[in-house]
């Protein structure tokens, strides 16, 4: 299916007293470019978690959010540091002896100073860790890639209105085209007319300027193209490709050169205007396609 490059999903997972929460957004991006963001102790699983996402993830400025709680002891150690607390409490000693102060419990006191008594988290397993982070990941992604799917469903059917416009506004052209000659070689034989008082006009040097007007007014070749790449367009959305955005990028330029040919051969006000129009939904085409994986 057809992906936007914006989306956002979020999955959850709880196992072995931990839980994770994954929250997965994108934007719009050139490259893939993946920016990964979880608790420090989780670094060595960096390479895994992206591995995980570009092997779903093709296209996009994505950010990744890893939340973890823990609800067992055993991931949380008291330690007492006994070497500062002798210092402490050696010198508790000398401020009594020096100055007769007293203490009702120098343990309250030790105890309360800094890096005497600390939590320190325990070491983490890393097996039990990516066990427990995977589902919520692959949760997240899955969330994430729907949204995606949903919004470049409606994206292909906006472009393929356009795409039918753009046929209609060629069909135009194509009819309009002989019709230009024609009206040419009228106003010729008119003009000539009247510039040799109403004289016999020489019908071969008619038939002369006529074909030099014609062959550079032909935008034959122009439009058996653009309706080519019409066709190539819906093709490549045909294809199942998951990562179309580029190739449906080259085809729009593609499609936008020949509207701007086709623009500037013409001699005839209503094809001009046609043209502008086709350059208009071409131009919204390319819009949203940059927001195609």
């Amino acid at each position: 299916m057809i992906r936007s490059m914006t989306g956002y999903g979020k999955g959850e997972n709880e196992a072995h007293d931990r839980r994770f929460t994954v929250e997965i957004k994108s934007v719009n991006h050139r490259y893939n470019d993946i920016t990964i963001k979880s608790p420090r102790f989780m670094n060595y699983l960096e390479d895994k978690i992206r591995k995980t996402l570009t092997q779903k993830i093709f296209r996009g400025k994505t950010d990744v959010y890893i939340n973890f709680e823990t609800f067992s002891q055993d991931d949380v150690a008291i330690k007492m540091n006994e070497h500062i607390a002798k210092a402490y409490l050696a010198k508790l000693n000398h401020l009594e002896l020096t100055y007769g102060i007293t203490s009702q419990s120098k343990l309250d006191l030790v105890a309360k100073f800094p890096d005497v008594i600390s939590v320190e988290k325990v070491e983490e397993a890393g097996d039990v860790i990516w066990e427990t982070l995977l589902p919520a990941l692959n949760s997240a992604i899955d969330n994430f890639i729907a949204m995606r799917e949903t919004e470049g469903e409606a994206l292909k059917e906006d472009i393929f209105r356009k795409s039918d416009r753009i046929k209609a506004i060629t069909d135009t052209i194509k009819e309009r085209s002989p019709i230009v000659v024609e009206e040419y070689k009228e106003k010729l034989k008119n003009r000539l007319t009247e510039l040799f008082d109403k004289s016999p006009v020489d019908e071969q040097r008619i038939a002369q300027e006529i074909t030099i007007f014609a062959d550079k007014a032909c935008v034959d070749e122009e439009l058996t193209r653009m309706y080519s790449h019409i066709e190539q367009l819906k093709q490549i959305f045909a294809s199942g490709d998951a990562t179309i955005g580029r190739k449906l990028d080259f085809l729009v330029q593609e499609m936008n050169r020949e509207a701007n040919t086709t623009g500037s051969k013409s001699n005839d006000i209503q094809i001009t205007q046609a043209s502008i129009e086709l350059k208009t939904e071409i131009e919204k085409i390319r819009e949203q396609i940059q927001n195609i994986e």
